[in-house]
């Protein structure tokens, strides 16, 4: 990748933590024993930071991000965003919480099949009975997509795809963004643009980002990198 650390500031980086997990701990089946994948995992991100957590595959970083994204509960262990204790809510409140204050991204995008590219984009604000049309347009041209607006997404290339969930997570100005190998399926062009975007437009809306990847130079960018090993943090490095 092409990006460099100075087109990479947030003005709202601070030191007040906004997510913190401590002892998360998360244990599947495996015919009839069980493993556990997450073991004892304490972790915090601050308001506006990026954080990108690495790993060989299996080492349970993904699992990690659904945690702490609420997409998943664990057997122990809590998660906190601000004031609000997620590994408590029931599913009602915490689809609540996705939808007001969260933003996804996915390896394999996730976009509806039936809806347009507008319509993608003003999914989250339509099932937050939130509709801004302007805020919409505005995505639309800030990925490059104004061309597309109408297209579905089979009409789509993979960057176009991955540009739209992109605005797509940003629309309703969340206070964290996850991102799960969001480049892991693009070619080395379009991973550049598509991550550049996701800087840029976090930059404009104040989000921290979480971002699991297998990409080195896209580690280089964050403020702090986590390396997992067998469900367990193996170190932490702040970018200077």
């Amino acid at each position: 990748m092409s990006l460099t650390k100075a087109n990479n500031i947030n003005p709202a980086y601070s030191q007040e933590v906004l997510l913190r997990a401590t002892g998360l701990t998360k244990t599947v089946s495996v015919g009839e024993r069980s493993l556990m994948i997450i073991k004892d995992v304490d972790i915090y991100v601050n308001a506006g930071e990026f954080v990108v957590i690495m790993g060989k595959s299996g080492s349970g970083k993904s699992t990690l991000l659904g945690l702490l994204a609420a997409l998943d509960y664990p057997n122990s262990g809590s998660v906190e965003l601000g004031s609000q204790t997620l590994s408590s809510l029931d599913e009602d409140k915490l689809a609540a919480i996705r939808q007001r204050d969260m933003g996804f991204v996915f390896q394999s995008f996730h976009l509806l099949p039936t809806l347009t590219v507008a319509e993608n984009i003003a999914f989250p604000l339509d099932i937050a009975r939130r509709p801004d049309a302007a805020r919409v347009d505005e995505l639309i041209e800030a990925v490059g997509l104004g061309h597309r607006r109408d297209s579905l997404p089979s009409q789509l290339s993979g960057g176009e795809q991955q540009r739209t969930a992109v605005a797509r997570a940003l629309v309703s100005r969340p206070k964290i963004v996850f991102a799960d190998e969001p480049t892991g399926n693009l070619d080395e062009q379009n991973a550049d643009q598509v991550m550049q975007l996701l800087l840029d437009l976090r930059q404009q809306t104040g989000s921290a980002l979480v971002v699991v990847t297998h990409d080195a130079a896209l580690a280089e960018m964050a403020d702090r990198v986590i390396t997992m090993h067998d469900g367990m943090i193996d170190g932490s490095k702040v970018n200077g």
